[in-house]
């Protein structure tokens, strides 16, 4: 194996690692809090729902790339590799959906009593959990279609038009089908990621207006009481800025890639690494918030150290 293509499968074996790691030790919080009985808040059930979506990711993207990058190629089959990327499409769709979930519901949430969001103030926390499971059965029944379309063109004739993934190759499709895909899956991304954009704006808002107020509030104890809220809010604006990034450093890559029919080496590789940033960092800033769940990773990561 080359020196380089070691390098490239130990950059993505270190953050496939990490990025799976850190999403399990946040899973298993929220799922002991769970079982204890403890009553999940808003907030903690979207930022579950992400967790397993930024599992799947890792499994689905992380784990063949850097597969790949040691010179393994286990879904190299074109039934494989079309299974891999439905689980990918979910799995990273239900992302930005509950991010975006998560940023406006922080949003709102920290807007004023006498705002225009008094009334969906009151009643959005109750219908989390049916928005949240809403977002996987919409994004499941949506990629749907093109599973279904790619399993039926490669049963029904020969394949002679695949594109390679590196890890995998998948069948290649129709200019109509491509388009109907980007209207379906990527226009309602570039949605979310614009209502992404108000609720950090409103949120810079609110926070400013907030710590404006608070200068003439001089009760220690009433001003302990909005510290948790606001390193929450901090935590999630810091989220949506890092996915934000990201998304945007991924999906310009993807158009690359979507305009080539083989693309080239450098360009998958480096596609592949900020498709996987967001899932990898983004526990790591939940955790930023979350002291438990913090500890366990520092255990984690101290339990690997000693080695």
């Amino acid at each position: 194996m080359k020196p380089l293509g070691l390098l490239i499968g130990m950059v993505f074996l270190i953050q496939t690692v990490t990025g799976f790691l850190a999403n399990i030790v946040l899973l298993f919080h929220y799922l002991s809090l769970y079982f204890t009985a403890y009553k999940l808040r808003p907030t903690d059930l979207i930022a579950e729902h992400l967790t397993i979506a930024n599992t799947l990711i890792m499994l689905s993207r992380g784990t063949p790339q850097t597969m790949q990058g040691f010179g393994l190629k286990y879904f190299c089959q074109v039934s494989r590799c079309t299974l891999l990327l439905y689980v990918y499409r979910v799995a990273r769709s239900v992302s930005v959906s509950t991010t975006c979930m998560l940023s406006v519901f922080q949003t709102i949430k920290i807007s004023p009593m006498n705002s225009s969001w008094k009334e969906l103030k009151a009643k959005l926390p109750k219908n989390i959990g049916l928005l949240t499971c809403f977002s996987w059965i919409l994004h499941i029944l949506i990629n749907c279609i093109f599973l279904f379309y790619d399993i039926i063109k490669y049963t029904s004739k020969n394949i002679t038009e695949l594109k390679d993934f590196g890890y995998c190759s998948c069948i290649l499709r129709d200019e109509i089908i491509e388009i109907l895909y980007t209207a379906f899956v990527l226009l309602p991304e570039g949605l979310c990621s614009g209502l992404m954009i108000w609720s950090s704006g409103s949120m810079i808002f609110f926070l400013h207006r907030h710590k404006h107020c608070m200068q003439y509030i001089h009760k220690t104890k009433d001003f302990h009481k909005t510290c948790p809220e606001t390193r929450a809010t901090h935590s999630i604006f810091i989220l949506v800025c890092t996915f934000i990034s990201f998304y945007t450093l991924s999906s310009f890559f993807y158009a690359c890639i979507a305009n080539f029919r083989n693309p080239s080496w450098w360009l998958m590789k480096t596609s592949a690494f900020f498709a996987t940033c967001f899932p990898t960092v983004s526990p790591l800033v939940l955790m930023s918030c979350n002291s438990t769940a913090a500890r366990l990773w520092i255990k984690l990561s101290g339990f690997f150290r000693s080695m």
